[in-house]
């Protein structure tokens, strides 16, 4: 149910779950003041900002400004994929200014290196030993993990969506292998949302991740294993995401859809919380990640061949059909499919999905992205060993059907 204050609304996205809260309608140093001090009645803030925010615009600046005295430590940038190194110098810095509550500010790793910041707070782990022994996939897991009790704000500003889950993903930057860390590792207690903070995000990024939130919604429609609740709420993602990324792609500056397609986010990630699986898009997605692949740029390149590889194998032909009869209604993307001669009834979702991201001008191959063909056989390898490729509609068991799907996207 949403609460309307003034300007704000606030409100619980995620039916059964008391958090996150997501704020919008105040600019966020004016929300993030407010919160600090009625919700959380916080007097030490530690800020984790993104350093090119920090750098290229006063969002930081403004952020300080408006909480004064209250910010007892700030932290400027963070490298991609969250390396427990950093991690550890944050936590450190934290528990020497006895940090009562953790902001966010930007996207990428900050959202998930604040997760475990918090988690490693709550259990003392300063050295990457202590590190190790948190992760749910750890040999040496503790028995008993304390859940955090330092508390989250996110003012996120792309679509990736990380601040409305509580897992996290963190690199030990000694073995170079990637780690999840679970329950009772927390996501943020609040989500604040400014579209026009978001007007700072390089265009490539902002849509980018909005594909990786598509990417959500259409491998929760196409997946075999999906259910009512699941299909309607990534309905609803997609007729907030796609229109409002060619309205962004259109003009950059303007924030309803930016705001429109923050709301679809939320959306696509209520339906991966119905538990339903995700396919080979992200399954093959996420070992490109360690060959210097955004998240979403691996949606953008992948989503569309792994459609057509699933209907070439007659997998999921109702399915898709169900998300190309969501697609052709909305009129934005019917005039782009006229204008690029795709006929409904004769496209497929795969000629739909690429035409689209083609028009938000995208990256569409590995090649674009400096992956090469030689790196194919052991990406495919790799691949095998993620759960969402075993639950795409047609499983993948063989390094040859990863294959198949990659050459198509080789070039």
């Amino acid at each position: 149910m949403e609460t309307k204050v003034s300007q704000e609304t606030i409100f619980p996205p995620f039916p059964g779950r008391e958090k996150p809260l997501v704020s919008y309608g105040l600019s966020f140093p004016e929300a993030c003041r407010k919160h600090v001090d009625t919700t959380f009645n916080a007097s030490r803030v530690y800020i984790m900002s993104s350093g090119s925010l920090a750098k290229n615009t006063g969002a930081l600046n403004s952020l300080q400004s408006e909480l004064g005295s209250k910010v007892v430590g700030t932290r400027v940038g963070m490298k991609p994929h969250t390396l427990w190194s950093e991690i550890l110098e944050i936590v450190r810095e934290a528990l020497d200014v006895r940090a009562d509550l953790l902001i966010t500010l930007g996207a990428g790793s900050l959202t998930d290196g604040a997760k475990i910041v918090a988690l490693a707070i709550a259990n003392d782990a300063v050295t990457f030993d202590d590190l190790a022994a948190l992760p749910f996939d750890s040999p040496t897991k503790k028995k008993n993990i304390i859940s955090p009790a330092i508390p989250i704000i996110s003012v996120p500003t792309s679509l990736s969506g990380g601040e409305y889950s509580d897992f996290a993903g963190g690199t030990n930057d000694i073995t170079h292998r990637k780690h999840s860390f679970s329950t009772p590792t927390k996501g943020p207690s609040l989500v604040i949302l400014d579209a026009e903070l978001t007007t700072t995000t390089p265009q490539s990024i902002w849509l980018s991740t909005g594909i990786r939130a598509v990417d959500h919604c259409v491998e929760a429609l196409c997946s075999l294993q999906g259910n009512q609740v699941a299909d309607k709420t990534a309905e609803i993602g997609l007729n907030l995401l796609v229109p409002g990324l060619l309205r962004c792609k259109h003009d950059a500056k303007d924030v309803g859809p930016r705001h429109q397609c923050q709301m679809g986010a939320i959306e696509a990630m209520k339906a991966v919380g119905q538990g339903v699986p995700m396919g080979a898009s992200h399954g093959i997605g996420h070992q490109l990640g360690p060959l210097g692949v955004g998240h979403g740029e691996t949606s953008c390149i992948l989503l569309p061949a792994v459609c057509k590889y699933n209907a070439k194998h007659g997998a999921n032909i109702g399915r898709q059909h169900k998300v190309l009869d969501i697609l052709w209604k909305a009129p934005e993307v019917i005039d782009l499919l006229h204008e690029r001669q795709l006929i409904k009834g004769q496209a497929d979702l795969g000629d739909v999905m690429d035409a689209i991201i083609c028009e938000l001008g995208m990256t569409r191959s590995l090649a674009q992205v400096g992956v090469s063909r030689d790196a194919i056989g052991g990406l495919a390898e790799n691949s095998l060993h993620d759960r969402w490729c075993k639950t795409n509609p047609v499983p993948l068991t063989e390094t040859k059907q990863v294959i198949e799907i990659l050459e198509a996207v080789c070039n």
